[in-house]
């Protein structure tokens, strides 16, 4: 009796430990991504008590509105001239953080402040660093003579703006993953190629790099889901509108779903329009997976 306790135990016990994730997971992902779906299918206003059923006009009407697919192009690029910059910055900070430095602890804490500074403060800074008269960049500028930059106004320069944003609050959390990642790496590797004469750019691009590729392909494909659901940026830097600037040069996907079902009360809609956010993810996700895997096995 008491060796069949046991192999209950040992083959038993670690279902019930992973049990609640699955129940909590169930509860708070599986369940409402479903009724979602469902919603999705109906004509489901808030402000109405009745919700017909549709099938899939919601998703007719979202795939024929040019402001879906200028939110996705817009969200695209956010991306790109975001997660690229940051990155390559937490790439090189990281290996700076990795050195033999004096107080590395200070070092690490301080390159994830930016981390867990809210939101709503690093919009407002923000919105005053880019402020179109009395903002800190177009100051900078006029010590050169340039004009002054409306930084809300232009498509280009209000994505510059979010994407700035979007690289100081992530740059030190990805630079501390990748710190973690170095570490690992043996120590033999970088003395002998001091002896050999290695640069330290030689170092990290022949050494680093290859021994860390499992961690940058992990940061690159979580960069990419975070990306393509970035909302509080735009919202907040746009003053709280979910249109993404006068004619919509910074609407992402996410501030394009937040005013179908929180400006509009269209639900069935912002349901036909978060379940196609979540097809454009998984696209992404699946493509960077295979680019990674290849450059893996190069």
């Amino acid at each position: 009796m008491r060796s069949f306790f046991h192999r209950l135990d040992v083959k038993g016990s670690p279902y019930l430990y992973v049990t609640p994730f699955f129940l909590i997971f169930a509860s708070f992902g599986l369940f409402p991504l479903a009724y979602t779906g469902w919603v999705s299918l109906h004509e489901w206003n808030l402000l109405e008590d009745t919700h017909p059923w549709i099938g899939l006009g919601n998703y007719t009407t979202l795939f024929t509105d040019s402001s879906f697919w200028n939110a996705l192009r817009n969200t695209a690029q956010i991306w790109v001239l975001s997660t690229v910059p940051q990155l390559v910055a937490a790439l090189f900070l990281a290996n700076t953080l990795n050195q033999r430095l004096r107080a590395p602890t200070f070092w690490r804490l301080t390159a994830l402040l930016p981390n867990i500074t809210s939101v709503a403060a690093v919009a407002l800074i923000f919105s005053q660093v880019f402020g179109k008269e009395y903002g800190l960049v177009n100051w900078v500028l006029g010590l050169f003579g340039a004009g002054h930059i409306d930084w809300q106004a232009g498509t280009a320069s209000s994505q510059v703006a979010i994407s700035v944003m979007i690289i100081w609050r992530w740059t030190g959390y990805n630079a501390l993953i990748y710190l973690a990642a170095m570490q690992a790496v043996p120590r033999d590797l970088y003395q002998a190629a001091e002896l050999d004469g290695a640069t330290g750019f030689q170092q990290l691009t022949r050494i680093t790099l290859p021994a860390i590729r499992p961690t940058v392909i992990f940061t690159v494909i979580v960069s990419t889901i975070g990306g393509m659901q970035v909302l509080a940026e735009p919202l907040l830097f746009g003053g709280s509108s979910t249109t993404g600037g006068s004619d919509r040069q910074f609407q992402t996907l996410g501030l394009y779903l937040y005013e179908a079902g929180f400006t509009r009360f269209d639900f069935g809609y912002a349901a036909a329009a978060a379940w196609a956010m979540f097809g454009v993810i998984v696209l992404a996700a699946v493509a960077n997976y295979f680019l990674t895997s290849r450059l893996r096995r190069s």
